[in-house]
């Protein structure tokens, strides 16, 4: 089965640093050198769209732009790609979430992907009005996928549970097809609700055994429920003609870090509620040396960003050697990002995927297989 890409659009602005927001982190105005305009989301969008990935990822916070309005409006300068839209169940009611993929789905001929954020912290949902704490949060979100599948199978729907109540509820048109949903989460009520209602399971980036240990949890609990699950994971990518180059990009983002900030951002977010946002902080340790927790996977971009903080950094070859290692374990899905995002997906683009072609582990969408050049790979186009 051929790999599947999917790469992030910043809609909290871009830089050749790195951009902060998420988890823990202060909620602040969007960031970056790059302001994440219509404009400039589309062209990180179609780059995607040309180089083989499958999607593109849309974050949901306070710290960023709003994915379902974001991604309605760049989705019409795309005709492939497909969105992978973040949205959090506590903020919208089931039947209108239900109503709205729905018609997502419509208006994009079917290039709609849902990413279910719990949420994980407690003062950001109350901003937004939401009371529950985080294990409520999980199980409403259960009852709230309970709903959302119900109605998408062209039900009518009565149901009355311990956080959610709908009467007569129905849908007149129903998607085609139906989106796929992703979730993630790390505690135990997480494995829960991943099992019984997702399709895709996404970890951040831990090291291989970690990873190893959460996809084997997951997969016994869906198993008990009559269910197979997929797995993905969510990464950042560093990737060169060269090691050297590669690292030297790390150390040039490293160096670009103000140790005010990091103290800052890492006192946010060790008050953290998320146990995934627990599990990122430890593979650091808040210090700046022995960032490299596994070969070619480099921690140093969490101590300045919530939420996924590690990244694949290597020569090509390298990157798609820690990849096919993931494969192994079962993941399926990459979810990718890099500073800035537009030059970064050329890089991954042009440098990984033709790599993963070769190895008969990765096909384009579109049916063509590229071709790897030697050992440097031809540029086809956009900035560097």
């Amino acid at each position: 089965m051929s790999l599947t890409f999917h790469w992030f659009l910043p809609t909290n602005g871009d830089s050749r640093h790195v951009v902060g927001g998420g988890h823990g982190t202060p909620v602040t105005a969007a960031g970056g050198d790059r302001p994440p305009t219509v404009r400039y989301l589309a062209q990180i969008a179609r780059a995607a769209e040309d180089l083989g990935f499958t999607g593109a990822l849309t974050p949901t916070g306070a710290w960023c732009e709003d994915a379902w309005l974001t991604t309605a409006m760049v989705s019409q300068h795309t005709e492939r790609l497909k969105f992978l839209v973040a949205f959090r169940p506590g903020f919208v009611s089931p039947t209108l979430a239900a109503q709205m993929a729905s018609t997502f789905q419509r208006q994009s001929d079917g290039r709609l992907l849902l990413n279910v954020v719990t949420g994980g912290e407690s003062h950001e949902q109350r901003a937004y009005g939401d009371f529950l704490d985080k294990d409520a949060r999980y199980a409403r979100t259960g009852e709230f996928l309970e709903i959302v599948r119900q109605l998408w199978d062209g039900k009518t729907l009565d149901l009355k549970g311990e956080h959610l109540h709908v009467e007569q509820a129905r849908l007149t048109q129903l998607p085609g097809p139906v989106p796929e949903i992703y979730f993630g989460g790390s505690s135990p009520a997480a494995a829960g609700v991943a099992a019984r209602h997702t399709d895709v399971y996404l970890t951040w980036g831990e090291p291989p055994a970690q990873v190893a240990e959460k996809i084997a949890g997951v997969r016994s609990l869906a198993a008990e429920q009559g269910r197979t699950v997929r797995f993905g994971i969510r990464l950042h990518v560093i990737t060169r003609d060269t090691s050297e180059a590669a690292w030297a990009e790390a150390d040039r983002l490293l160096a670009g870090f103000d140790p005010a900030t990091v103290r800052a951002v890492q006192e946010g977010l060790r008050r953290s509620e998320s146990e995934g946002q627990r599990r990122m902080l430890e593979l650091h340790g808040g210090g700046r040396d022995g960032l490299e927790i596994h070969p070619n996977l480099w921690a140093g971009i969490g101590l300045v960003r919530g939420g996924a903080g590690t990244a694949l950094v290597g020569s090509h070859t390298e990157v798609a050697d820690r990849i096919r290692e993931y494969h192994a374990l079962g993941i399926e899905e990459f979810v990718l990002s890099g500073y800035p995002h537009l030059e970064e997906a050329y890089w991954f683009g042009e440098g990984v995927l033709p790599r993963l072609a070769e190895a008969g582990l990765w096909v384009h969408p579109e049916g063509s297989v590229p071709a790897v050049g030697g050992a440097e790979i031809p540029f086809a186009g956009g900035a560097r």
